[in-house]
């Protein structure tokens, strides 16, 4: 299945390229299946050697057919492996050592190289020894195992791509006119009308202008919900539309997309460095110096003490293998790769990964207040009445502001949705210049406005609603009086609405010892009321858009680990300020870029599960880490030949077979992230 429309991202790759660590170039052009071919066909041929081989026939006890030729099987075959199952190795060392980084596949070159040369001048009778024909099948063999299990443990982590990249269908049902057309979804435009069937996979980005549905949108913002969907609503590439048949506009196309956006993201985070990679690269460039300073000690040595030529050879082939820093090269990529899809899944796009391994340092985070603790739009946040329920006197509200476009009127026609109520239409609607609206519900007329609408109407005012309305205005919230026969008989304040959300989030922080903070241009009273609504510690108010970066310096020169949280355009150079930036992904592109981690949902109780992934990421790297370089110390004397004395040697087959094992045991820790509740 392919998809014409991902074509785009093959630009910010290039970009990405400059960034990458020598661990993702070893493997350009690599694939799992690639390795999986040249090992079994280098198994095939490994088994006649192993067969023939005089040491194993010995060993085991039995006498291979001798026939004319039969000496030749060796040699011939074990060229084969070398040129075909080892050429892989001889190429990534050829590039390490270009790129002036000797490493894994420098060490594994060496080691083939060796006991490929050393067998060809036995063979030709230049030296009498044992070639070491069935080591280097065995080695070789072994190594496009291990390399075969790494590629598929890294593709498999990098799944998140790929599962994204199928979300999108190849296919869409274009409507011109009357007439229906299916196309390519490559060859859509901004503008076009599509029909999306129930059942049916979005093709585009778009506007909702015919049909009502539940869209899922799991897949991209990690809600598992579906969403209702109505004309005028956004829908996203991707997701996947109920059982309402829709018709939309198509808006963004191609990698302009959000589902394309998000891969990007996807993609640049699990090929940007963390500090754990910068030290895992140091490791690896060192263990590679020690490997090979080993190998030279050990055959000087044990030529010194008068061993078989051979056998120093065998000791040289064993140490080089057994140094190889695989598990080490595979200990910090595999990791982020998995907490990277880990993220994605859950809602949380990683930029770069420094910000997500700082993320476990922080004791600070800010809030931007509007948009991000709040919905960034008006709702009705208290209200009082006089002679009628809540509930009688919202619905009349709505009625009447239902006919008007004023911001606060709309907040309380979307408070009444909320609360699912259903309203009448009202009648006689009329804009009255300087006091506000007047119309009539179910026959009886109304008016609605403000303090204005009071004084001129000489309205009464019962004393219950004077303390409701002298409360709000102390809060800062606009206060709209609902008059029936020159008598208020409601009030609603009206705010930008604090979320749900906010307040878990910020018990959830400070649980883990976190100071919220929360940055606003609002009014002081403003920023007061919501602080004192959700627990905030400290409150930044009145501050201009350009002097948030400098409140976030401020708050970093007295030593604290800060993380900015915001969805907006002036939030952008705070973002960038702060040690970590999170940005608000339902806020603007230039917010999203200015973050290191973004927050599909909006969700302010998703911060919390960052600091979680950052923690458990950072644990399983140190443990990976702590395995791949503490195994390598600990096997170089023994394949050296340290207990040698002992009757305790290492072939370099078993020492291939102990180093794949190092990896896989890294990979499988590496795997178990995926049990981290977020």
């Amino acid at each position: 299945m392919t998809h014409p429309t991902h074509h785009g991202h093959d630009s910010h790759s290039e970009h990405s390229s400059h960034s990458n660590t020598h661990h993702h170039d070893k493997h350009a052009g690599h694939s799992p299946e690639m390795f999986r071919d040249r090992f079994w066909l280098s198994l095939l041929m490994t088994l006649p050697i192993v067969f023939w081989s005089g040491h194993i026939q010995s060993l085991v006890g039995y006498d291979a057919p001798q026939f004319w030729g039969s000496d030749w099987i060796a040699p011939v075959l074990g060229t084969a492996i070398f040129l075909y199952g080892g050429l892989v190795f001889l190429k990534g060392a050829w590039h390490e050592i270009s790129e002036r980084l000797p490493g894994m596949m420098t060490l594994i070159s060496l080691a083939i190289g060796v006991a490929f040369i050393f067998s060809w001048v036995v063979q030709l009778g230049w030296i009498d020894a044992q070639a070491l024909w069935w080591e280097l099948a065995t080695l070789v063999t072994i190594m496009l195992l291990g390399h075969w299990i790494e590629m598929r443990s890294i593709n498999q982590a990098q799944g998140a791509l790929q599962e994204l990249a199928k979300l999108l269908p190849d296919q869409a049902t274009r409507i011109s006119g009357d007439q229906e057309q299916q196309v390519a979804v490559s060859e859509l435009k901004t503008g076009d009308l599509l029909l999306v069937r129930p059942g049916g996979s979005i093709p585009a980005d778009g506007v909702l202008k015919i049909g009502q549905s539940d869209v899922n949108e799991s897949m991209i913002t990690g809600e598992s919900k579906p969403v209702s969907k109505k004309p005028g609503d956004n829908l996203i590439a991707g997701t996947i539309n109920g059982r309402g048949s829709l018709r939309l506009e198509v808006t963004q196309t191609g990698d302009k997309t959000k589902l394309s956006g998000i891969m990007r993201l996807v993609k640049d985070a699990q090929q940007s460095k963390s500090g754990a990679q910068h030290l895992a690269d140091r490791a690896a460039r060192a263990l590679t110096a020690v490997a090979i300073s080993a190998g030279v000690i050990t055959l000087i040595a044990w030529q010194f003490v008068g061993a078989d030529i051979e056998f120093s050879i065998v000791r040289v082939v064993t140490v080089l293998v057994i140094a190889c820093p695989h598990a080490l090269g595979l200990a910090v990529p595999l990791v982020i790769a998995i907490s990277t899809s880990l993220g994605a899944n859950n809602g949380l796009l990683v930029r770069d990964q420094r910000g997500l391994e700082q993320a476990r340092n922080l004791d600070t985070i800010v809030f931007d207040k509007t948009g991000t603790l709040t919905l960034g739009e008006f709702r009705v946040v208290s209200q009082a009445t006089h002679s009628l329920s809540d509930e009688q006197a919202l619905k009349i509200a709505a009625s009447i502001e239902s006919e008007s476009e004023h911001p606060i009127a709309q907040g309380i026609v979307r408070t009444a949705k909320d609360h699912k109520l259903s309203f009448p239409a009202a009648q006689n609607f009329q804009s009255l210049t300087g006091k506000g609206v007047s119309a009539q519900v179910d026959g009886e007329a109304y008016l609605m406005g403000g303090a204005n609408l009071l004084e001129l109407e000489k309205a009464e005012l019962g004393e219950d609603l004077k303390q409701a309305a002298q409360k709000a205005e102390q809060q800062g919230h606009a206060v709209i009086y609902l008059l029936h026969k020159q008598q208020a008989i409601a009030l609603f304040a009206v705010a930008d609405a604090v979320r749900e959300e906010s307040k878990a989030a910020i018990q959830t922080l400070h649980k883990l010892g976190i100071q919220v903070a929360m940055l606003t241009g609002d009014a002081k009273n403003v920023a007061d009321a919501v602080a004192k609504q959700l627990g905030i510690d400290l409150v930044f108010s009145e501050v201009l858009p350009e002097d948030k970066a400098s409140k976030i310096k401020e708050l970093q020169t007295g030593g604290r680990r800060v993380a900015m949280v915001g969805d907006g355009v002036n939030d952008a150079p705070a973002l960038a300020t702060a040690d970590i930036g999170i940005a608000i992904g339902a806020g603007t592109d230039v917010a999203v870029e200015a973050g290191h981690i973004v927050l599909v949902r909006s969700d302010p109780r998703d911060i919390p599960r960052i600091i979680t992934l950052s923690k458990a990421t950072y644990r399983k790297m140190l443990q990976n880490l702590w395995w791949a370089a503490g195994y390598n110390i600990a096997a170089i004397p023994l394949a050296a030949g340290a207990l040698a004395a002992w009757g305790i040697l290492l072939s370099p087959a078993v020492g291939a077979v102990l180093m794949s094992a190092s990896t896989v045991i890294v990979a499988i820790n590496a795997q178990l992230l995926r049990r981290v509740k977020l």
